[in-house]
This record gives structure tokens, sequence and C-alpha cells, in this order.
């Protein structure tokens, strides 16, 4: 894999690295709470062509590849953007592949924003979703509901009530309208459903890679100024170390999350098992990125006024959407165990 950047890629990057460091400051972020979610905000960055940046051309989008969308994820989880981003780009990739979806009348709105689409991360349960991501404040769901894949409208104006939770996230339980259109059946909604879930979590990752990223930063910031006993802290080994250690943790992160991203645009066979590695990885190194950020600050870090208590909940939060990261690890054993004995079959002869 070439880790370089092409025009486009390095585009992306600046473009919208400059957007949400402009556009969602920390003080808009706690603005946002707790539901966590600003319309606004999301009005301007449906403008820029985000939703239908990885939608190809002859489905109404630009073309782009989930790299390119991995950059966007990463600066909007750097600035803990409050808005729906992963989920909306997930759920219209996934619903340009249909014509179902392509002739419905909110087909185009969504593209742009106007609606917002997102992804159920677990299949449907008596009739009802368990704590959607954006389901607070989407119009429409996707969800794998038995052996149909279905995208519905969601019931109840929103904003939708949002059960409290530790990283301000616009999570709802939600219950399909009753004008739900079938997108597919049986292996073919499946294979559909489980590609997007690789997907988001490849976003995700990036997300949290981005998180790191700043809340590495702001640490950094904070030793060098800080000082005991006549010097900055910066200067203790236990926390140079931690600094550093850090650092090498995030790249690590970051360039597994761009493998998997690579993996899925190349259509390559390990690009799932690519995607699970991302996403473990991810919430490993947020989590401890974060809380080392956190500590550095002393009893500061643990006050509400200061920003890094941002960081740290979402790096939490952001990582049990989905279910217990941990959980990922059997599903990485699967992944990896079946490759092996397909290998394994493949090599006997017949």
């Amino acid at each position: 894999m070439d880790c370089t950047l092409n025009e486009t890629q390095l585009a992306v990057r600046e473009n919208y690295e400059r957007f949400f460091e402009k556009e969602a400051p920390a003080q808009r972020v706690r603005a946002a709470e707790p539901l966590g979610f600003d319309a606004e905000l999301w009005t301007r960055l449906a403008a820029t062509g985000v939703v239908a940046m990885a939608v190809a051309e002859d489905r109404g989008g630009s073309g782009a590849g989930l790299t390119e969308l991995l950059f966007v994820a990463r600066e909007y989880g750097r600035r803990l953007a409050p808005v729906p981003l992963v989920e909306s780009v997930v759920a219209a990739r996934l619903l340009s592949q249909f014509e179902p979806a392509r002739a419905a009348d909110w087909y185009e709105p969504m593209l742009s924003g106007e609606k917002i689409a997102t992804l159920a991360l677990r299949p449907a349960e008596s009739g009802g979703l368990r704590l959607v991501p954006a389901g607070a404040v989407a119009d429409l769901v996707v969800v794998l509901d038995g052996e149909q894949l279905l995208v519905a409208p969601i019931a109840g104006d929103r904003p939708r009530q949002s059960p409290a939770n530790l990283g301000s996230q616009p999570l709802a339980e939600c219950a399909p309208g009753t004008s739900a259109t079938v997108l597919a059946s049986g292996a073919q909604a499946r294979t559909a459903y489980q590609a997007a879930l690789s997907e988001w979590k490849v976003l995700t990752a990036a997300a949290l890679v981005g998180l790191s990223e700043q809340a590495h930063a702001i640490a950094l910031d904070y030793v060098k100024v800080r000082k005991a006993f006549g010097i900055t802290i910066g200067n203790f080994q236990t926390v140079a170390h931690r600094m550093a250690d850090d650092a090498v943790l995030i790249d690590g992160a970051y360039l597994l999350c761009l493998e998997a991203a690579w993996a899925t645009d190349e259509g390559m066979a390990d690009a799932a098992r690519l995607s699970s590695m991302a996403y473990i990885n991810a919430t490993e190194t947020a989590g401890k990125t974060a809380g080392d950020a956190l500590h550095v600050h002393g009893g500061l870090g643990f006050t509400m006024e200061c920003d890094i208590q941002l960081y740290f909940r979402r790096a939490k939060a952001w990582s049990l959407v989905y279910a217990d990261p941990r959980q990922e690890l059997q599903h990485l054993a699967d992944l990896v165990i079946g490759a092996a004995a397909e290998e394994v079959r493949d090599g006997i002869p017949a």
C-alpha cells in the first residue's frame, strides 16, 4: 500500500481541516449538548457535498471513495463536531446501490443533506431498533430485519427523545414507519449490510484517530507550560514517556485505518478483517490517549470547564455505540479463522 496522498485526497483533508476548525470550536460543541446535534452546522457541512462525496457519479454522487471520506471523518473527530457525519455517509453509500432507493422522492434530498439517513447497527428486534446512532435527529433508517434489508422513515417528529449518554450523542430507540421499502433479501441483504457495517467501523475508527490526535495536542500544549517543583511537567520522564508512547499509538492507528479504507476501495478480500482491526485498535488508542491527556492535567482535567473532558467522554462513548469493543475481537477471530479454514479447504485436492 502506497501511503502517499494524491492531489484530491490532500485537498479533501485540507478543506475539511479548515472547515471543522472554523465551524466547530469547543464552545459550539458545548452549546450542542446534551443532544449533540447542531442543525445549522449540519446544513453548512451538507452544503459542501460531503454526503454524496463517495457515492458513484451515475447515482448522483461525486465518485470519491472511502479513503477520501476517511480524511473528513478524521477532521470531524478532531473537532468533535456535533453532526451525524459517519452514519449519514455510510447510509448514503449503501442506499445508492439499490434501484428502489434511487427511485424514491427522498433520495436526492438525502444526498443533499436536507433529509438525514442513518444506519441501525443492530438488526431489528420485535419491530424496534435499539440505540440507533443519530436516531434522534434522522429522517430515515436502513435496517436489517430478518432476511430483508429495509429503508424506512422513522416514526415521530425530530428531535426525538435521546437517553442521557456520556458522549452527548443523538442516540435513540427507534420505531420504523409503516412505509418501509425492501432493498434486498437473503444473502444479498446480509452481504450489503455487513459491508456497510465495515465502512462504519473504518470511519468511526478514523474519527477516533482525529479525536486522539487533538487530545494529544491539547496535552502537549499543557505539559509545556504547567510547572511543578519549578520545572515544566513535560520534563518528568513519566509524562514524557506517556506522550511519546501515545504519539506512536496514534500513528499506528491512522495507518491501519488508511489500509482498511484502501482495501475497501480496492475490493480486497481482507477488507472486512482490516476494518475490524482498525476499529479495535482505534478504540483502544483513543481510550488510552484521551485518558493520559486528562490525567496530565491533574485535577483540572476532571472539571467540566476543561476542554479535555470533552475528548475523554467521547473517546469512551463513541467506542461503545456499536457494542463493547472487546466483543469485536470475537468477530475478528471469526473472520481470521474462517479465512484460514477456507485456505485449507482450497488447498485440499478434490
